[in-house]
């Protein structure tokens, strides 16, 4: 008899993590590869990009097939698919993971700065999903998991078009559940919340006084766990949104944020150092801010 960790496990599965040359989506595909995934893909806009994630799989010891792909390009989408279907047999995990984000005020940003945000991170998982959705459909089942945001939800100043992409997202998830859950595919998505990067590390450093960051009191003050997250955070979620666990779950955005978007935050200045808990190991953590 299959006990209940058997329905976290991936095996047989292929997985496609576009942009997993480093970062959440690196993370994302260890994981799948821990829990048992046949094989794992990936592109990226670039060769450099796309040998350097080989490299990163290869340390790890994982065995995976990584191409350059552009995902705001609709021919190159459908090629690569094309492609995956007849080497492993098609894409049954899509993590829907490429993105950029332009810290422009409204006013400043240009009509292609806006475009190329809202391709990236709205038109691209678009693209992907369409590709590999007729494949899932005609095995009767698939999972697809987007790359949410707290700014799915949440305004803040100078990235109006990722809060517009990553909220048009998460609509896009509940449509895909809508469309396509009568074929045994779910469509979920992770909302990650701040992340301790070395791309953020300069928004945590002490000031020259040895006093914190006026950035990183700011977001702890937010923060019920009163910490930044790390990649081991969102890995659980992953595999579950990825896995028959997850089998009755659709069209879902699950925030892992330690509980930003449940509070309405405290004073900063009256913040307790001495209890703050820093996330260990973030030098080697490499993805991109929320």
């Amino acid at each position: 008899m299959a006990g209940i960790l058997d329905k976290f496990r991936l095996d047989g599965k292929v997985c496609w993590v576009p942009g997993a040359s480093y970062g959440l989506g690196l993370a994302y595909a260890e994981a799948f590869a821990q829990a048992g995934a046949k094989k794992i893909v990936f592109n990226d806009i670039n060769q450099e990009l796309v040998d350097r994630g080989l490299e990163e799989y290869k340390k790890l010891g994982i065995d995976a097939y990584g191409v350059v792909c552009d995902v705001t390009n609709e021919e190159q989408v459908n090629a690569f698919v094309k492609d995956v279907e007849e080497k492993f047999g098609g894409v049954d995990v899509l993590v829907n993971n490429a993105g950029i984000i332009k810290r422009i005020p409204m006013t400043e940003m240009s009509k292609a700065q806006w475009d190329q945000v809202i391709n990236v991170d709205l038109t691209g998982p678009f693209l992907c999903s369409k590709a590999v959705l007729p494949n899932m459909m005609k095995k009767g089942f698939g999972k697809i998991i987007n790359a949410c945001s707290m700014m799915s939800e949440l305004g803040r100043e100078t990235v109006s078009a990722y809060a517009a992409a990553k909220g048009g997202l998460k609509m896009l998830t509940k449509n895909i559940c809508s469309e396509y859950g009568q074929y045994n595919i779910q469509c979920n998505a992770i909302g990650p919340g701040y992340i301790a990067t070395p791309q953020t590390a300069p928004l945590r450093e002490k000031q020259p006084d040895g006093s914190m960051a006026p950035f990183d009191r700011f977001i702890r003050s937010k923060t019920p766990a009163q910490r930044w997250g790390k990649t081991e955070d969102l890995q659980g979620l992953a595999v579950f949104l990825a896995s028959p666990a997850s089998d009755f779950i659709n069209g879902q955005v699950v925030y892992i944020d330690g509980g930003i978007l449940a509070y309405i935050g405290q004073d900063p200045s009256q913040l307790d150092e001495s209890k703050f808990r820093d996330v260990e190991g973030v030098e080697d953590i490499k993805v991109a801010d929320n």
